[in-house]
């Protein structure tokens, strides 16, 4: 392994990137095998998974969430409103691995959905055909099964599911995760089963950015890795292009590096921040804004779940998170239904830690107004807990121009910089959605034969989407189809902020497969001398 790298911070590195997540890490580990130079700067710390992650769901959200204030503003937003990971790995350190592809009629929602009040429904700037060579490459970096290792067993929690959707005619089948299902894979062991997946994968079985493309990249010898590390703004010379990013360390200290490139990769909501803050004679308004859009269109997903109590033991905590997945209702024929879009249900499962919080939401996650189920339904469910099995939900969040992100007017982080702002409230196509989705989930544990069903409430948001979306007009989008800003040629956005539309599908293969797509791009760009 080459020895760590360091660079000057007054002399210009090929490419800073910030964020080293789904996208920033995918980005990262594809321009350092081709030798570009590269400054990682990643806001959070990096945890060896073997001595830092533990089985312990409340002891690793603390150590493992963005838990800096973020002003929730809205109907639909929880007190806390955002659960993502503040560390080396970004989120893939905390998801459980679901790797689909978007649906070729998802990339075209606006053609597909036409006009919808209310919404700002969009094409994608690329097709699924573009995708595809870009979804393929990412599955051999992750493993995916089912695409390239083989598919995993179904846990008990699938086998409980599966009773009422065989009843009903629905198709369960073994999801695709970026997890090692049966044994090595790409240097890493095979799962154990713990049951574990969103606290972080102590083994490493399960692929996350941390585990797989930042050690890749190190060994290269052209990245510097910088932890805890807040991007703070990004400078521009007199011609408008990015010269230097400023960020603060830990203690507080301010630096600067300057860059030839900078790709930002910090998930949309402080990817936003960031831009809307950096401001300048050239970009009163923030960085690469001069459409007005940076911030806008910020969207989640339709998402719920529904536990049953069955008259058996089920143990639904046991084995991978979401083994299974039902896309029945992910098609584009809304056959007779109310609402456009579609969703998937995934087989999930807490630990009753989470369980306690997330099924019966106390004051943590709840919508201001709603308590949630308290007193004796949660102590029902608390006293038959191995009884219980869950069902969760992911559909397609329509695009609205006021759901953003802004920064706040007066109030300050330690580091001086303005705290973010997220204002959602639910399209009324997303809740006709949500109570569908609970209605069905209600029809397979009848079927299944429960005993009692209780509804809960969307999680506090995970997936991070839009803010900074892509598309070919200038007008009407931040970026262009490799994510480069139509305003600033060397500045470049690697995460979810680029999705015009949500799609019904967990986005991180998609995010990896616009990164790699991205990286190709860039260093043709370098090699041209166009950056």
């Amino acid at each position: 392994m080459a020895a760590p790298r360091t660079f000057p911070r007054d002399e210009a590195v090929d490419v800073v990137v910030i964020g080293t997540g789904a996208g920033g890490g995918n980005v990262i580990r594809e321009l350092c095998r081709n030798g570009v130079s590269v400054v990682a700067l990643e806001a959070g710390a990096r945890f060896d998974p073997e001595r830092d992650f533990e089985n312990d769901e409340w002891t690793m959200f603390n150590r493992l969430t963005w838990t800096d204030r973020i002003v929730a503003e809205g109907e639909d937003t929880h007190a806390f409103p955002v659960w993502s990971c503040k560390a080396v790995g970004g989120s893939t350190v905390h998801w459980t691995g679901a790797s689909l592809r978007a649906q070729p009629h998802e990339l075209l929602a606006g053609s597909h959905y036409g006009e919808i009040e209310n919404a700002a429904v969009a094409d994608w700037p690329v097709t699924f055909d573009d995708l595809l060579p870009w979804y393929v490459k990412a599955e051999r970096f992750l493993g995916v099964t089912g695409r390239v290792q083989e598919l995993q067993a179904p846990n008990a929690n699938y086998q409980a599911i599966k009773r009422g959707a065989d009843a009903l005619g629905l198709h369960i089948r073994p999801n695709h995760l970026a997890l090692n299902p049966a044994g090595e894979f790409d240097g890493r062991p095979g799962c154990t089963q713990r049951g574990h997946c969103m606290q972080g994968c102590s083994n490493k079985a399960m692929w996350s950015t941390l585990n797989e493309a930042i050690p890749k990249a190190e060994k290269t010898g052209w990245l510097e890795l910088r932890t805890e590390c807040q991007a703070i703004e990004v400078l521009v010379d007199a011609k408008g292009l990015a010269r230097s990013v400023v960020y603060a360390r830990a203690d507080g200290t301010i630096e600067e590096q300057r860059a030839n490139t900078v790709v930002v990769a910090a998930n949309s909501i402080q990817t936003a921040r960031l831009l809307l803050n950096s401001t300048s004679a050239l970009f009163p308004e923030g960085l690469g804004n001069g459409s007005g859009l940076v911030g806008r269109h910020y969207m989640h997903h339709v998402t719920g779940s529904s536990f049953a109590l069955l008259p058996f033991p089920v143990h639904a905590y046991k084995g991978i998170t979401v083994t299974g997945l039902i896309d029945d209702f992910a098609s584009s024929d809304r056959n007779g239904r109310s609402f456009v879009g579609g969703f998937n249900f995934v087989t999930v499962f807490c630990g009753p830690a989470a369980m306690s919080i997330f099924a019966q939401p106390g004051p943590l996650i709840a919508t201001a107004g709603d308590r949630g189920n308290w007193g004796q339904p949660l102590v029902e469910m608390m006293e038959n807990f191995t009884n219980l099995a869950g069902i969760h939900f992911i559909g397609e969040d329509l695009a609205r121009p006021d759901n953003e992100v802004v920064l706040h007017p007066t109030e300050k982080d330690a580091y001086g910089m303005p705290v973010p702002v997220l204002r959602y409230t639910d399209h009324p196509n997303n809740k006709v959605m949500r109570r569908f989705a609970w209605d069905r989930a209600t029809d397979i544990w009848n079927a299944a034969g429960a005993v009692k069903i209780y509804e809960a409430p969307p999680f506090p948001d995970t997936h991070l989407l839009g803010t900074c979306r892509m598309g070919a007009d200038p007008r009407t989008s931040v970026v262009n189809p490799y994510g480069q800003s139509h305003e600033v040629r060397n500045l470049f956005i690697a995460d979810g902020s680029v999705f015009p539309t949500a799609t019904a599908e967990n986005p991180t293969l998609t995010i990896c497969a616009l990164a790699l797509r991205q990286a190709d791009y860039l260093m043709e760009q370098m090699a041209a001398g166009a950056l």
